[in-house]
């Protein structure tokens, strides 16, 4: 296949690159020798500095818990139930009377 056959004419290539940003905010934390250690160690395996690392495991780990917050979970059937429902006209008397009144202004 030459340049010509393909379905494109250009190819992009997109970075992210993170600004640095001056962090002001701190957390302290209190944990056991060996807790400590064990981050060490897992910083020191991935390259990274142990602010860094526990920077981005709790992160990681404040994403999954705010999704899975965002969300709501329920069986296939009560989903399809609740659907249903939704799909039900309502009776609301206030609403009718309301919109059956003249209206005061009108748009030009």
């Amino acid at each position: 296949m030459t340049s010509l056959d393909a379905p494109y004419k250009r190819r992009t290539l997109v970075v992210e690159v993170e600004t640095m940003t001056t962090k002001e905010a701190r957390l302290e934390l209190r944990l056991d020798e060996r807790s400590k250690e064990h981050i060490v160690r897992a910083a020191e395996l991935s390259n990274e500095s142990v602010s860094s690392f526990v920077l981005l495991a709790a992160a990681a780990a404040a994403d999954k818990v705010l999704a899975r917050a965002s969300y709501t979970v329920m069986p296939a059937d009560q989903f399809d139930e609740l659907l249903a429902a939704l799909d039900l006209p309502e009776e609301a008397p206030t609403l009718v009377q309301t919109g059956q009144r003249t209206r005061r202004y009108r748009r030009r």
